[in-house]
């Protein structure tokens, strides 16, 4: 008989399962509870269920993670682990603390159709999208991994942004109710100002997002003209700099902040220049009439084999965010972090860049997966 995963489930998905076994509302309140804020994945933990329920769960339903293929630490703290998720395919997950917080960069697809020419998952083409359950189960391990790593009783992730691999809204059937659960109080209770989707520009499905499940948001926007970005966009070319900027507009009242968070890849002799600085004001402070309301994060760019492409010098990306800023856009450069585990933004590919041999390497690493996962620091210079 098959069975259901648990982890599949929003709270109202799970609330239908359990009506469908003659148990009310309040149970399925209790199974979300134990699975997410307390982490369990067996029904014999669950100790305020029915006993009856307790017997019954098994037969019909489990809670399973995703296999963890590896984990790597960086030396700033920041950890990248490694999922399976069947076929060959692998997934990766990043966990970056801050003093303040501690963010999950979550992934949405095994691999990427949309092919932006700065990020290396994108070069390893596309296999299959994820499901609501291996979304979740992403921030199900690191978060009861964290707390027991970190020996904190209280939440440790404090905001998620699906920046990992993949473009979200062409897995939106699977987002919004992976969303939804961490979104709920009976599951991560994350605001919504502390959940962001990053997107390269799927019209149609941001107008969507605005009326389902409004979280923050994040355009992937890399260019201030239409031709440059459809040379490092390709969905551009779908939805051009005119219908995503009106899609931003539209998308802000219901968002749960005031302004549209831009990401802009600074790349040497590409985009960086102070023509483009110029540009994008004129694009950002005149569409519409009236300007989109914004704050552009300028990303250095992180290298990888046959990109053809390079980092702009600190210089010219300090200079670029202070023509933005004395233009009147608010405007902050990211720090990098985890370039030394390969978990930096536009690096996560996992070992799977190579899809021919991705079931053998897969294989590989399963082989060796009896064995204790030895967890290295590797330091700026490659040491272990």
């Amino acid at each position: 008989m098959t069975t259901v995963n648990l982890l599949d489930f929003d709270l109202e998905g799970l609330t239908a399962f359990c009506e469908r076994l003659g148990e009310k509302r309040f149970r399925a309140v209790q199974l979300f509870r134990w699975i997410h804020q307390k982490g369990a994945s067996s029904f014999d933990q669950m100790t305020d269920l029915a006993r009856s329920l307790r017997e019954k769960l098994p037969g019909v339903c489990h809670v399973t993670a995703l296999p963890v293929l590896s984990r790597q630490d960086s030396a700033d703290g920041t950890i990248k682990w490694l999922f399976d998720v069947g076929g060959g395919n692998a997934v990766e997950t990043v966990f970056i603390p801050e003093d303040d917080r501690g963010t999950l960069c979550v992934s949405s697809q095994a691999g990427c159709a949309v092919g932006c020419r700065f990020c290396s998952t994108g070069h390893q083409g596309f296999s299959r999208n994820l499901t609501a359950g291996e979304i979740v189960a992403q921030l199900w391990h690191a978060e009861h991994f964290l707390r027991q790593h970190l020996c904190k009783s209280e939440r440790v992730i404090t905001n998620v942004v699906m920046m990992g691999m993949g473009e979200p809204l062409q897995n939106y059937n699977a987002l919004v109710p992976a969303l939804r659960v961490m979104l709920s109080d009976h599951g991560y209770g994350l605001s919504r100002r502390r959940v962001t989707v990053s997107t390269s520009g799927v019209v149609p499905m941001m107008d969507r997002l605005g009326q389902d499940c409004p979280v923050a948001l994040a355009v992937s926007l890399h260019a201030p003209n239409d031709v440059l970005r459809e040379s490092l966009v390709p969905l551009n070319r779908k939805y051009p700099l005119a219908e995503l900027l009106d899609a931003c507009l539209r998308y802000l009242p219901s968002a749960p902040r005031d302004f549209i968070t831009f990401e802009y890849c600074m790349l040497d002799g590409v985009n960086d220049q102070p023509e483009h600085a110029r540009q994008l004001l004129t694009l950002l402070k005149g569409h519409g009439g009236r300007g989109v309301p914004c704050k552009i994060n300028l990303i250095p760019f992180n290298p990888f084999p046959d990109s053809g492409l390079h980092c702009s010098p600190r210089a010219v990306v300090l200079q670029f965010g202070k023509m933005l800023n004395d233009g009147g856009i608010v405007t902050t450069v990211r720090k990098t972090r985890g370039d030394d585990i390969d978990a930096a933004c536009g690096q996560l590919a996992g070992d799977v860049l190579d899809r021919t041999n991705a079931a053998n390497r897969l294989a590989e690493r399963r082989r060796g997966a009896a064995q204790p996962i030895r967890i290295v620091k590797i330091s700026k210079e490659g040491q272990v």
